[in-house]
């Protein structure tokens, strides 16, 4: 919709939303921009006014006075996209639809790559970086004179003058036995991812945790360290189940692994959750939901972390900087491979 002047339409402007809606035009952009010193009331009705007139905001022009281009960077070294992905959906989130655009770059684990996209990113005058690594170990800063707010992503910054942002491992293995005993299950075994990542090594020492507050250890030990696939969840399952021990629940270090052990406990004709229930990490929605039965996994909250992560930089922007690393809680995602009506 347009306004008619002189016989001709032209497009909307702000001062045409603020005489419409009987305020001022400062008082418009700051109920347009989501200012807090807005009534609500009037922030209401120069909304309403606006989409009713289709008024689309200059956004280059907003952006002018702050010298900012209105743009993120995400530079990811995640090669399949399980985690720069959420991380992505949910920095556009905190961003808002059509506010400001991310700019996605796949480093593939190469130093001279990251360097690149970095520099490129920078031309393009980027306001801020958020940096995703492909596991939870710590990684090189990319340095303290860069001229933009940064934000490290799943994979911890090695310098404390940097602002991290990591899932808590730990307490997922936590939350993994918690939930197995809080359904009846204390014989529980534990198939582990690659020891050599630290996530590995996290949801290990968050099971142990857990279970020796009860008293407990695991029904078969020592943990089976091997790696991120279903081949060796179906072989470390069929290993277990070989070597006769006696166990109620499994806990999974993935839902990759999951689902090896998952075939592995059907060939044996062992029934799934009855006999032994199983947990695994990640939630990887096509995994988790096509297998069978669905797993309960625990969530590393990605989306969570990449909206937490844009408004770290906002706040930034605004003078507000933070240091050091942040570890946020995960979720449980109950399935059936725990609870059979879920």
């Amino acid at each position: 919709m347009g306004v008619i002047e002189g016989g001709r339409p032209r497009a909307v402007t702000l001062k045409d939303v603020a005489r419409i809606a009987g305020v001022s035009s400062s008082t418009a952009s700051k109920a347009l921009n989501g200012r807090a010193d807005v009534n609500p009331e009037t922030r209401r009705r120069v909304q309403e006014t606006a989409e009713r007139l289709s008024f689309r905001p200059n956004t280059a022009a907003q952006l002018l006075p702050t010298g900012r281009s209105g743009t993120l960077g995400l530079i990811t070294n995640d090669l399949d996209g399980r985690f720069s992905i959420p991380i992505l959906m949910g920095a556009e989130d905190a961003a808002g639809a059509g506010r400001m655009s991310i700019f996605l770059c796949d480093a593939r684990e190469d130093a001279i790559r990251e360097q690149y996209h970095l520099q490129a990113l920078l031309d393009r005058r980027v306001d801020g970086l958020i940096v995703v690594g492909s596991r939870t170990d710590v990684r090189s800063s990319l340095g303290a004179d860069l001229p933009v707010p940064v934000v490290y992503v799943y994979a911890p910054s090695d310098s404390p003058d940097d602002l991290s942002l990591v899932p808590d491992n730990v307490g997922a293995g936590r939350l993994a036995v918690e939930h197995l005993m809080a359904i009846g299950r204390r014989r529980i075994a534990h198939i582990a991812g690659d020891p050599s990542y630290a996530a590995a090594r996290d949801r290990v020492a968050g099971v142990d945790a857990a279970l020796a507050e009860r008293g407990l250890s695991l029904a078969v030990g020592p943990t089976l360290y091997g790696t991120w696939s279903e081949a060796w969840g179906r072989s470390a399952a069929r290993g277990l189940l070989q070597s006769g021990a006696d166990f109620d629940g499994l806990v999974c270090a993935s839902d990759q692994i999951a689902r090896g052990a998952l075939d592995a406990l059907k060939e044996a004709g062992r029934r799934v959750p009855a006999d032994i229930a199983v947990v695994s990490f990640d939630n990887w929605e096509i995994l988790a939901t096509g297998s069978a039965p669905q797993l309960t996994s625990v969530d590393m909250c990605f989306e969570s972390l990449g909206r937490l992560a844009a408004r770290k930089l906002f706040a930034a922007l605004d003078g507000q900087h933070e240091r050091g690393r942040l570890t946020e809680p995960c979720r449980l995602v109950i399935r059936g491979s725990t609870v059979e009506d879920a």
